[in-house]
C-alpha cells in the first residue's frame, strides 16, 4: 500500500548530545579511532548491530538511554574533547593553503567522477578496490584541503552480500539501502524542494534526487533515481544495483554520472576547472561539459572540445582492453540518437570519439576512449600499469614510441588512519611521535619505527592476528553474517558450533588471500600440489593456515568456480581448520584482515594487475607482503618489505607458469617465510629476524605507499597544469580556443604534405660520424617540406639512443633542432648538436611535431613525422 505522504523522523536528541549528531553526519568519524570509539560507547551492541553506522544507531537508541548518558560525566567530556577535535580538523591550515600565493591557481574547482565510493562498511556503494581507493582519495583530498568536490550514483541495493552454500557455491543477496540511516543528507534547491535533475533517455526523462555524503571538509554528491517522479521502472531503477543488470543498465548509469553528475555540480553553482574521471563510466561528462560550454558560449564543438577538454583528467585502472567497456554501435546510437545533434555533430563523428579507429563504422564504442580523447592528460595507478596502458593505447598515437604514449602514471595508496589498526597508531604515537600522521609522507619519521621495542611491535601484532582469528571464528559460526538481526547474533554467540574454538589457530603463521575472484588473480594456485601444501601447512612444530576472502562477479562464473574450490579443499579432512574462507568480504573484513594476518599473498599473471592496494594496507600493519612482481609490488619488492614470487616456467602455456609460479611459493615458504617466522628466542619466544622484516617494510612502504602523497602528486602533477591550462585558454573568453581549434584544423589538413629530411654537410665525412669518442659531438641538419605550415608550427626534434639487438633505438632521447633559415618553396632549414656521452652503438633520426604555445604537448594531435 502507498502512503499518501512520506515522512522522515529523526531522532531526538537531549541539547549536551546534539554533537552526536554533527559527528555521525561526517564521516571523519571513520577514520579517527576516539570518534568511534565514542560510538561504541554509547551501546556496543546496537553499533555492531547497525553494522557499525552511527546515524542509524542514534535512530534506534532508547529516549530513555539518550537521557541516562546526557547526565554521563564521563560521556559527555569524552564527547566534548572528540567535537573540539573535529571542529579543530575542520579549520586548521592546509597543505593547499601553502599556495595561496600561487595567482596561478586562484578559482581552482576540482570535481572527482566515480561509479563507486567505499568509505566504510555502513555506505556500501563500492565492491572492490576502485570504490576503496576512491574513498580513500577523498579522505586525504580532505586532510590536503583541496578545492574539491565527489560525485557518484546512491544505489537502492549496492552490491551484493555474498553467502555461500553448503557445497560453497556463491549466491548473491542484495538487502535495501535505508537512505533516511545513513550519514547522508538531501541537497534543496532555493525553493526549500529536494534538489531534482533531469536527465533524457529514450524511454523518457529521468528525475535523480541529489545527496550529499560530507567526507571530511569534502562533499560528495550521489544521485538517486529511486524516487516517485520516475513513474518508468527503467528509470526508477537506474541506481538500482552496482554493476548489475546488462549493457543498457551499463550505459544508462554512465549517462546519468557523466551527464547528470556534471548536471548536478552546476546546479549546485559549482563550475569546476578540473574534472577528474576515475576509469571510463564517468567519460560522458566531458560531452556535457562540452554542451554546456557550447550553449553558454555559442561557440562550436570543436572551439568547445579545446577550451573543456584543457580542464580534464583520465585515469585508467585497467590492464587489459577486455577490462573495460565496450558497447554496441546500435545501443550508442539508441542512447545518444538526439545528444549528438546537441553537440553540433555527426552521429559517425560522436562514435569514433569512443572507436579505436574512429572511421571503422562498425566498431564497438568505448567510453574510456572518449576519456582519452577528450582529456588534456591521462594516468595509469602504477609506474609498471602506465607501461602496459602506453603498449595497449599505443594505436591512438600511431608512429609513436610506446614510451612516449602521453599516458603518465602515479602509484595508488591508502588512506593510513583508516586501515593502520588502533593498537598500532598508539604504538606509532608513542614511538613515533604523535604528529607522525602529519609527517606521513616523511621518510625520516618513519626510520623511528626501529625504536619500537621488538617485543612491544610483536605483541601488538600478536593481538591484532588474535582478534582476526577471533572474528573469523565468530563469521565462520554464524554461517551467514546478518549484522542487523541481533536476535539472530546472540543466538549464535551462545550456541557455538563445537569446531568453533578449533578453526585456525590463533599462534600459528597465518597468510590472508582477499580480493576480487578474477580469474587472472588466480586464487587457487596455491593448491597446484595439494600434498606439497599439506606438508606445509601440517608441520606440527611450524603451523601454517590460510585465510581467504573476496567476491566474484554475480556474472563470472569461473570466478564463482574459484572460490567452490577453494570451499571443497578446505573441507578436506587434512586442510580442516587450516583453510578457511570467510564469506562477504567488505571493508571490515578487509580491515581485520590486513590487520591481523603475518603474510599477504597475491598471485596475479603479470601484467594483469593495475596496482593493488591491499598489499600495502597489510604492510602499513606491519605485515610481511609475498607477492608476484606486478601492479605495485614491481616497485616496491626491492624495498625489503617481504619476498618476490619469481620463477622460469618450461613452457609459455598456463598450466606451466602456474606449475612454475606455484613451486616458487612453495620454495619460499618452506626456506624463508616458515622458517624465519618460527625462528624464536629461547627465552622470550619472539621471532627477531621476523620482527626485523616487519620494521623494514613499515619503514621503507608505509611513507610511499599512502594517498597523501598520491594526491598531492595528483595536485602537482595533474590538477595544477590542468588548472592553469584551463584559465589560460578561457581567461580572454573564447578567443584562445577558438583560435586553437582552427589552427589544429589547418594543422591536420596539411600535415600529410609534411616531410623531413637529414642534410649531411660536406665537410663531415662518413668516418668522422661514425666514430666518435665520448663526449664528442656532432652537428645534424634537416630540412622540412610543407606546402602551408610555418617554423614556429613545427618541432623538429632529433631522436637518439644506443641500439638493441635488433637495431633500433630503445626509449631514446629527444633534442631539439633550431630554425635557421627559409630556403624557398616551403623548405626550412633545422639544425642541431648531439653530444654523445656513452659508448657503445648508437643511433639517430629525425621527426616533426606540431607545436603551439596553447598546446598541453606536442603529442595532442597524434601526428607525428619521421625521417
Amino acid at each position: 500500500m502507498k502512503p499518501i505522504r512520506q515522512l522522515s523522523v529523526v531522532p531526538t536528541l537531549p541539547e549536551n548530545l546534539e554533537p552526536l549528531r554533527e559527528l555521525a553526519m561526517n564521516l571523519w568519524w571513520t577514520w579517527d579511532n576516539e570518534a568511534l570509539s565514542l560510538f561504541r560507547h554509547l551501546d556496543s551492541d546496537l553499533w555492531e548491530e547497525t553494522y557499525h553506522n552511527p546515524v542509524a544507531m542514534l535512530g534506534r537508541i532508547s529516549q530513555e538511554q539518550l537521557e541516562t548518558t546526557a547526565k554521563n560525566d564521563v560521556f559527555l567530556a569524552h564527547l566534548d574533547v572528540i567535537y573540539s577535535k573535529f571542529k579543530t580538523y575542520l579549520s586548521s591550515p592546509t597543505w593547499f593553503e601553502t599556495f595561496s600565493d600561487d595567482a596561478t591557481l586562484s578559482n581552482l574547482s576540482i570535481a572527482y567522477f566515480s561509479m563507486e565510493f567505499g568509505l566504510t562498511e555502513c555506505m556500501p556503494l563500492y565492491s572492490g578496490g576502485l570504490g576503496v581507493l576512491a574513498g580513500d582519495h577523498l579522505k586525504s583530498t580532505s586532510y590536503l584541503g583541496l578545492p574539491f568536490v565527489g560525485v557518484g550514483l546512491l544505489y537502492q541495493h549496492g552490491y551484493f552480500r555474498q553467502t555461500l552454500t553448503s557445497d560453497g557455491w556463491q549466491m548473491a543477496d542484495y538487502p535495501t539501502n535505508d537512505f533516511y540511516n545513513m550519514p547522508i543528507t538531501p541537497e534543496y534547491s532555493e525553493d526549500g524542494l529536494p534538489l531534482l535533475i533531469e536527465v533524457d533517455y529514450p524511454e523518457g526523462k529521468a528525475y535523480a534526487k541529489v545527496w550529499c555524503a560530507q567526507v571530511g571538509r569534502i562533499p560528495l554528491y550521489l544521485l538517486d533515481t529511486n524516487i516517485p517522479e520516475n513513474r518508468n521502472t527503467d528509470l526508477r531503477d537506474i541506481t538500482d544495483y552496482l554493476y548489475g543488470g546488462d549493457e543498457r543498465m551499463r550505459i544508462k548509469q554512465e549517462i546519468l554520472l557523466g551527464i547528470g553528475g556534471y548536471q548536478t555540480l552546476r546546479h549546485l553553482g559549482i563550475t569546476p576547472t578540473v574534472c577528474h574521471m576515475n576509469e571510463g563510466h564517468a567519460a560522458f561528462l566531458a560531452l556535457e561539459r562540452i554542451r554546456q560550454f557550447m550553449d553558454e558560449n555559442g561557440v562550436g564543438f570543436d572551439e568547445a572540445r579545446e577550451a573543456t577538454s584543457s580542464g580534464n583528467i583520465f585515469t585508467t585502472h585497467t590492464p587489459v582492453p577486455a577490462g573495460i567497456d565496450w558497447f554496441p554501435p546500435e545501443l550508442v546510437k539508441h542512447y545518444f540518437k538526439t545528444y549528438h545533434s546537441k553537440l553540433g555533430i555527426s552521429e559517425e563523428k560522436f562514435l569514433g570519439l569512443g572507436r579505436k579507429n574512429p572511421s571503422d563504422n562498425s566498431s564497438e564504442f568505448s567510453p574510456a576512449l572518449v576519456a582519452l580523447r577528450l582529456s588534456t592528460m591521462a594516468n595509469g595507478v602504477s609506474e609498471l600499469h602506465g607501461h602496459v596502458s602506453r603498449n595497449m593505447w599505443k594505436d591512438l598515437w600511431e608512429n609513436y614510441p610506446i614510451h612516449e604514449v602521453p599516458i603518465k602514471s602515479i602509484t595508488n595508496g591508502i588512506h593510513t588512519r583508516s586501515w593502520v589498526s588502533e593498537d598500532m597508531q598508539n604504538l606509532f604515537d608513542r614511538y613515533l611521535g604523535p604528529k607522525w600522521i602529519v609527517d606521513l609522507t616523511n621518510q625520516d619519521v618513519w626510520t623511528q619505527i626501529s625504536k619500537i621495542p621488538d617485543t612491544e611491535l610483536w605483541r601488538t601484532h600478536e593481538r591484532r592476528r588474535e582478534r582476526l582469528i577471533a572474528f573469523a571464528r565468530q563469521r565462520q559460526n554464524q554461517k551467514r553474517y546478518q549484522p542487523l538481526d541481533h536476535s539472530l547474533k546472540k543466538q549464535d554467540s551462545s550456541n557455538k558450533h563445537e569446531t568453533g574454538t578449533k578453526t585456525l589457530n590463533s599462534a600459528a603463521l597465518t597468510i590472508g588471500f582477499a580480493r576480487r575472484f578474477a580469474t587472472y588473480k588466480r586464487a587457487t594456485l596455491l593448491f597446484n600440489d595439494l600434498d606439497r601444501l599439506d606438508n606445509i601447512l601440517n608441520n606440527p612444530n611450524q603451523p601454517v593456515q590460510l585465510i581467504f576472502a573476496g567476491k566474484a562477479h554475480p556474472h563470472d562464473h569461473e570466478g564463482k568456480v574459484l572460490i567452490q574450490k577453494i570451499h571443497r579443499i578446505s573441507s578436506e579432512s587434512r586442510f580442516q581448520n587450516k583453510i578457511l574462507f570467510i564469506e562477504n568480504y567488505d571493508i571490515c573484513v578487509g580491515r581485520y584482515l590486513v590487520e591481523g594476518v603475518d603474510v599477504w599473498l597475491n598471485t596475479p599473471l603479470p601484467p594483469n594487475e593495475a596496482s593493488g592496494t591491499s598489499g600495502m594496507k597489510a604492510a602499513a600493519n606491519g605485515a610481511l607482503n609475498l607477492s608476484m612482481a606486478d601492479g605495485w609490488w614491481a616497485e616496491a619488492g626491492h624495498l625489503g618489505g617481504g619476498w618476490t614470487i619469481e620463477a622460469t616456467p618450461e613452457a609459455d602455456d598456463v598450466k606451466s607458469v602456474d606449475k612454475a609460479h606455484a613451486n616458487a611459493i612453495y620454495d619460499l615458504l618452506e626456506n624463508e617465510v616458515v622458517p624465519l617466522f618460527y625462528d624464536r628466542h629461547p627465552v622470550d619466544d619472539i621471532p627477531y629476524g621476523w620482527v626485523a622484516k616487519m620494521k623494514t617494510a613499515m619503514q621503507n612502504l608505509a611513507p610511499v605507499f599512502n594517498t597523501k602523497r598520491m594526491v598531492a602528486e595528483y595536485a602537482e602533477r595533474l590538477y595544477f597544469p590542468a588548472h592553469q591550462r584551463w584559465h589560460k585558454l578561457n581567461k580572454d573568453g573564447t578567443r584562445r580556443s577558438i583560435a586553437l581549434a582552427n589552427w589544429k584544423t589547418n594543422i591536420r589538413k596539411h600535415w600529410r604534405n609534411l616531410r623531413v629530411e637529414e642534410v649531411i654537410p660536406k665537410e663531415q665525412t662518413q668516418k668522422k660520424v661514425a666514430e666518435l669518442s665520448v663526449g664528442e659531438s656532432i652537428s645534424i641538419q634537416a630540412i622540412v617540406h610543407t606546402d602551408a605550415l610555418f617554423p614556429n608550427e613545427l618541432a623538429v626534434q632529433i631522436y637518439h639512443g644506443v641500439l638493441d639487438t635488433a637495431s633500433e633505438i630503445q626509449n631514446g632521447a629527444i633534442t631539439q633542432m633550431e630554425y635557421r633559415e627559409d630556403l624557398g618553396r616551403g623548405k626550412y632549414l633545422y639544425e642541431g648538436t648531439l653530444v654523445l656521452n656513452q659508448t657503445g652503438l648508437h643511433g639517430y633520426t629525425l621527426r616533426v611535431l606540431p607545436s603551439h604555445e596553447d598546446l598541453h604537448s606536442s603529442y595532442e594531435l597524434s601526428l607525428l613525422t619521421w625521417v
